[in-house]
């Protein structure tokens, strides 16, 4: 596989995304970018959002992480389908009925300005960082593949994608979106697929005996039950799955802003459960790739890599692979990748011009227009001088250090959207930025004096932990009802 045949690839594909984006940003408007109209077809939707919520991050981790943790993401994964289930039935409703453009306005209906300020500035921060951590480690495949055989530096090499991703996303925003999402989801499901079928041809294996080899494998155990203090523990796997999967999607304005393009409530509500039931399905098929590649590695008796995201990449690269495999491995990973990016840079747009700086009720829409595409190139420059910024910073599984990553940062928005929900108490709203920020800081004590004193090891319960900590805090500071003013809505 050539530098010159990923880079063929690589152009192919965007433009494919540039045709698409061109038909689906014709006639568009400033409603066109910031919620499709709201009248995207939902079984679309559903079938886009497998792609939106696999990115480049999960296409080069998952596979790989199997020798380490076996099949225990799984059990994660089933606590997903039950937090979709739960967003369906309590957030997507009441997003609806306050006819919301940014989810963060209803920290505004409920609490106050601040705490509207407070939940847009942690997603904007969360959102930023975690989109740039999950790009970067693409960037750096592919200044292993392409680039640096080449003598492009890397700073070129995140640029020039970069670019090219603002390119298709600036003029259509969300309808865009879903319609290279849906491409995304076929290119990722073929090339999976493709990759199990090659890999398997390849050991001698006919369909029952893949079946066979993988379940026969120690690396395709999926319940953990033994130990609880283990990261595995399947209640502690299942319980953030769903708190994970709430956080992230159910109150994450990238995630959100494509359920909420449906045309109405009902619509967004079957997306949403659907959606949550294929990705079931996509990542255990990534799960299965990842014990084909560990007994291809074993069979051959090739060397295994240091870190564990480069299995897929030394798998799809290696001599014995026919080329078709290399290049389903850069197709999956450019459009898992950068779909990823373009949808973050959608959302985070999204956010600061509407949440921030309020600027549809503050500008007429020529103007609202031209911030808009300003703030679009803002972020995106952004974007690329964090993943610049990561460049040699050394990961062994990227996937987790995401999720840890949110569990810090969306654990306040959890928070405050329980709090909120949950409870009819109102908060001290000058009070909520402080919350916030202390937080994720008493959490990371929290983990600190478990892991030190009782030897319990936390995983990804920490967001519960962290959004618990925030309920406290906003429930310390809150008001009574009968001392309470009348609700404060966000300034029009």
């Amino acid at each position: 596989m050539t530098p010159i045949t990923i880079i063929a690839t690589i152009a192919i594909y965007f433009a494919l995304l540039l045709v698409v984006s061109w038909v689906a940003s014709r006639n568009s408007s400033n409603a066109t970018f910031f919620t499709g109209n709201r009248r995207a077809p939902w079984p679309i939707v559903a079938f886009a959002m497998v792609g939106a919520a696999i990115s480049g991050v999960t296409f080069i981790s998952v596979p790989g992480m199997v020798g380490a943790k076996s099949f225990a993401y799984l059990q994660m994964v089933l606590g997903f389908i039950v937090g979709y289930a739960l967003i369906a039935i309590i957030l997507v409703p009441t997003f609806y009925r306050l006819n919301l453009v940014s989810i963060y306005g209803y920290l505004g209906e409920r609490f106050g300005s601040k705490s509207y300020k407070s939940g847009a500035w942690i997603f904007f921060i969360s959102k930023m960082l975690g989109a740039s951590v999950r790009f970067f480690v693409v960037c750096a495949v592919l200044q292993i593949l392409v680039c640096r055989p080449l003598g492009i530096p890397f700073e070129i090499n995140v640029a020039a994608t970069i670019a090219l991703i603002w390119l298709y996303t600036v003029n259509g925003g969300v309808k865009t979106l879903i319609w290279t999402d849906t491409i995304k989801s076929f290119c990722l499901i073929s090339s999976v697929g493709l990759c199990i079928y090659f890999v398997a041809s390849h050991l001698g294996f006919g369909f029952g005996e893949t079946i066979s080899a993988i379940t026969d494998h120690p690396s395709s155990k999926v319940f953990f039950f033994d130990d609880p203090k283990s990261e595995s523990y399947f209640w502690k796997q299942f319980i953030a799955g769903i708190f994970m999967a709430i956080a992230t999607n159910g109150l994450d304005q990238d995630m959100m802003q494509r359920h909420l393009a449906c045309r109405d409530s009902i619509s967004s509500r079957k997306n949403m459960i659907m959606s949550g039931i294929l990705q079931f399905f996509v990542i255990g098929l990534f799960l299965l790739l990842g014990t084909l590649f560990l007994i291809f590695i074993e069979t051959e008796g090739i060397e295994p890599p240091e870190k564990s995201d480069e299995i897929f990449g030394l798998v799809a690269a290696h001599p014995l692979m026919p080329a078709t495999v290399g290049i389903l491995f850069i197709l999956g990973l450019i459009s898992s990748a950068y779909s990823a990016a373009g949808s973050a840079l959608t959302s985070l747009t999204t956010s600061f011009t509407v949440d921030i700086l309020d600027a549809p009720s503050r500008f007429e829409q020529k103007r609202l227009t031209r911030l808009r595409r300003a703030v679009h190139i803002a972020m995106s420059t952004l974007m690329g001088l964090i993943i610049i910024a990561f460049y040699h910073i050394s990961e062994d599984d990227a996937i987790s250090a995401v999720y840890t990553l949110a569990s810090y940062t969306y654990g306040p928005i959890l928070g405050l959207f329980a709090f909120g929900i949950l409870s009819k108490r109102r908060v001290n709203d000058r009070l909520v930025p402080f919350v916030c920020i202390s937080a994720p800081v008493i959490s990371w004590g929290i983990q600190w004096a478990l892991r030190n004193y009782l030897d319990y090891h936390t995983g990804f319960e920490l967001l519960i932990i962290n959004a618990l900590v925030t309920a406290i805090g906003l429930g310390l500071t809150s008001l009574t009802q009968s001392s309470a003013s009348q609700y404060v809505k966000k300034p029009a």
